[in-house]
């Protein structure tokens, strides 16, 4: 048995007290990759951005908002867990300055500036210990195949999902699942608990029987 981490869900960066930045994921496929690694007897974590979801019973459910805040919960879980799935849509970008009350209308524009969130899953895969496996998600929306083996390599992740973003808020999924190299393992169609079945026997396969019998 191994123990997983797995983020999910969107994160939200707010402008002022009421708005933020966040986008469509649903985190279904989050729910869908946890029961899938419950099935295979594996223990889970989740670490989830805000949806109106339940993840099943049986999985430790940690709940964050913004970006480092899923950073800093998935590094505190991961250390002492076997693999990351890493299936949430974070905010790339945040606010420069947070208002600190609702901003008015005054019938001009404004500008918000806009500065890089950190990188989850290329941050925790650079320190992981050897015994220990990255699994990406690569969302696109053209150069599917070509943009997720780029960042299989740049995040140094073991494993990669690619999907297009047909595939946000929907029940179904379509992805290739990529192993380190660029080998393409598999094509997987169809509801989303299927695909992440699929998935996590490709996972079981590849990353967790090796590492179980180093």
């Amino acid at each position: 048995m191994a123990h997983i981490v797995i983020t999910s869900g969107p994160t939200r960066q707010y402008l002022d007290p009421v708005r933020y930045l966040t986008n469509a994921s649903s985190g279904r496929m989050g729910v869908s990759l946890a029961q899938a690694a419950l099935d295979l007897g594996h223990q889970v974590t989740v670490i989830s951005g805000p949806v109106s979801l339940d993840y099943p019973s049986e999985a430790k459910v940690l709940w964050v908002t913004t970006t480092q805040e899923m950073l800093d919960a998935t590094r505190i879980a991961f250390s002492t867990a076997d693999g990351l799935i890493g299936a949430a849509a974070p905010c790339d970008y945040m606010p420069e300055a947070v208002g600190t009350s609702k901003l008015q209308k005054t019938g001009n524009d404004i500008t918000i500036h806009l500065k890089e969130t950190p990188d989850i899953v290329a941050t925790l895969a650079a320190n992981k210990s050897p015994k220990q496996w990255v699994v990406a998600f690569a969302l696109e929306t053209e150069d599917v195949r070509f943009r997720a083996i780029v960042k299989l390599s740049r995040k140094a992740c073991d494993m990669i999902v690619s999907n297009s973003a047909q595939a946000m808020n929907s029940d179904e999924n379509n992805v290739e699942v990529i192993l380190k190299g660029g080998t393409v393992l598999d094509q997987l169609y169809g509801p989303k608990p299927l695909v992440a079945a699929g998935i996590l026997r490709l996972i079981d396969k590849h990353l967790i029987a090796p590492c179980a019998n180093t």
